[in-house]
Order: C-alpha cells, then structure tokens, then sequence
C-alpha cells in the first residue's frame, strides 16, 4: 500500500491532482482543504496517502496533514459514507470546523454540505461523536480572506461538488465583489465558507435540516 508521497505538482485541478514522483504521475484524490493550500505548478509537495482497494479499481486519497487523513479514515467507518463522500465532507468543512460540528451535534451545519441529509449527518454524529474528540482543538478556523477573480472556474468547481447553481452563484458573485485578493483559491475558500455558514449572518433559524439520505 502507498502511505505518502513526495514529489511535484504536475497538473492539479479541485479535488484532483496529479503528483510526479520520479517520472511517475500518481492520481490522487484530495479535499478542497488540502488543494487550496498546495503550492503552483511544479511546486513541491508532500502527501499523506489513504490506499482505497477495490475489485475494480486502485484510488489513492491525499491529504497535507495527519488531522485530515485521520478524519477521512473515521469518515469511512461511518455507515453508508464511502470515500468520496468523506472527501466531500472534507472539503465542505475544514477539520477543526469538521469536528466541532460532530462533537456538538450541529446537524444543520453537517446537512449545509451536498450529500449530506438528516439522517447521514445524524449518523456521522452518532458513531463518531467520541472516536473524533482527539482531533479537536477547540477553536474553529479563522475565516479566509475573500478572493477576486476566476468567478467561472469557482462556480463550475462549487457545481461539481453538488451545490445548488443558485446557491453557488450567489456566494461566487458575493465573494468576488468583495475581493481583496485576486485568486481563484481566495475566491473558492470565501465561496465555500459562504455556502456552509462559516461567514457571519442573520439567524438561519428558519433554514431546512436538508434531505433525508
């Protein structure tokens, strides 16, 4: 099984890069929260690995720091949750956003991410409530400084992990307009805390729990 890999950033794209490692290029899987933290093209970078075997296929899933692999892994635990829908989870939610969401029972949080219904985020919470105390750090990131430009690559991103296009627009064109930084990182981060409720707002009391799943 490949546990890490060191090498350069030869393509890279939201949820997907490629890592050459001597003349080889490995696929990996990765969650918005490792991919806006990767350096430019051909950049180095070092990757912590979850080898995910089937019958039909090899993926591999990285991740930038042990937290995240550690969540992943527990993520899978979860039933019904397999490992692209733990990546989506991931790249919903930071870790430290993640975890406190679990360990507190914040159900309209977990459901504020594509995929996630009721009764999954119900499940996430009962059988991880315990198992993820160790992650915990008990403060919540910070949130990211907005981003400018690249508001069609942001979107189309947003729209690949299952957003709602209405939803997704809104936050992108928000997120633009109020760009300090012209990047479609910054963008994509103030778009994504948008879309899950990072950014302080009025009351979302009367927001829907989500779908059941």
């Amino acid at each position: 099984m490949i546990g890490s890999l060191h090498g350069t950033v030869a393509e890279k794209r939201p949820n997907r890069i490629l890592v050459d490692v001597n003349g080889v290029g490995y696929a990996v899987q990765v969650p918005l929260s490792t991919y806006v933290e990767l350096g430019p093209l051909r950049s180095e970078v070092s990757l912590l690995i979850h080898t995910h075997v089937r019958e039909d296929a090899l993926t591999l899933y990285g991740f930038l720091t042990a937290k995240e692999k550690s969540l992943f892994e527990q993520l899978l635990k979860v039933t019904g949750i397999g490992p692209n829908l733990a990546i989506t989870l991931l790249s919903g939610l930071a870790v430290d956003e993640l975890v406190p969401a679990i360990r507190r029972n914040d159900l309209v949080r977990l459901t504020a991410i594509p995929g996630i219904g009721r009764k999954t985020a119900e499940r996430i919470v009962v059988e991880l409530r315990d198992k993820v105390a160790h992650l915990e750090t008990g403060i919540a990131a910070a949130p990211a400084v907005s981003g400018g430009a690249f508001e069609a690559d942001v979107a189309s991103a947003l729209l690949n992990l299952g957003y709602p296009q209405a939803a997704v627009e809104k936050a992108v064109a928000e997120a633009a307009r109020e760009a300090s930084e012209k990047s479609f990182d910054a963008v994509l981060r103030e778009a994504l805390q948008r879309l899950t409720g990072r950014r302080a707002r009025a009351p979302m009391a009367s927001r829907g729990a989500g779908t059941n799943a």
